[in-house]
Formats: C-alpha cells, structure tokens, sequence
C-alpha cells in the first residue's frame, strides 16, 4: 500500500550523528539579529540627519556603526546617503521600534553597551515625537 522510504531523512534522528551542514550558536544567532537591527536603526538615523543635521544624531550613528561592525567582525556597514525628504515623525517612530528590538535583543544576550545606547536612542526618539518643534524645523 505505501511505498518504502528509499533516500536517506534529512533531519538527523539518531544522538551522536554529525550532520553535512554548518550550525551557528544561539549566541552568534543572536549577534546576526542584533547588527541586522542596529543597521536598519543606523539607516534611520542616517535619514533623520539628512533632515535635520544634529551632533547628537551624528553621534548616535558613529556609535551605532562602530557596534555594527564590533557584531560583524570588524566589517564597516554600509552607509547610504541620507534622503533629504521624508516625515520625521515617521523616521523617529521607526528609529523608537528599531531600538527596541534591539534593546531586547542586547538584554537577551547580556550587551550592556548596546543596551545602553538602545535605551539611548530610543530616549532621545521619545523626546523628539514630544517636542513638535524639532519636528517642525526639519521641514
């Protein structure tokens, strides 16, 4: 009635066997996420700057390059030019959610740096949406 299985499982059911394909850690799994995070927040910030240069949006993303590359090895990010139009209480809205994520992220794998400048950013965010000021001046 059935036909027997003729190619070897792909998954590895019995203890002790070694299988053909590489696997990453849970920490070096959780490094991948937290630089993916940092470098979208650092694409934000880099946007943001392009409407409204600031020092401590230039700050903000010397540090965040400098920890994406840390997390990847010494590889720089890629930097794109920042777009000189957009909403800023949009960019500042995604930058709080990226730094977030990455909050988490950082406490799960215990970096208090990154923690700290996740909570930062996502201070200085928070502060930026309550302040329709510096909002208004980017336009």
């Amino acid at each position: 009635m059935y036909e027997p299985i003729r190619t070897k499982s792909v998954h590895s059911t019995m203890a002790g066997t070694t299988s053909d394909f590489p696997h990453r850690s849970r920490e070096e799994e959780l490094d991948i996420q937290l630089a993916g995070h940092l470098a979208a927040l650092l694409a934000v910030t880099d946007d943001l700057r392009g409407l409204s240069p600031s020092a401590d949006l230039d700050t903000a993303a010397e540090r965040l390059a400098g920890e994406v590359s840390r997390l990847r090895g010494g590889r720089t990010p890629m930097r794109a030019t920042p777009a000189a139009e957009g909403d800023p209480a949009s960019l500042h809205q995604r930058a709080h959610a990226l730094a977030g994520r990455a909050l988490v992220v950082a406490a799960s794998r215990a970096d208090t740096a990154v923690a700290i400048l996740a909570a930062e950013r996502m201070d200085a965010h928070t502060a930026a949406l309550a302040d329709p000021k510096e909002l208004s001046a980017a336009h």
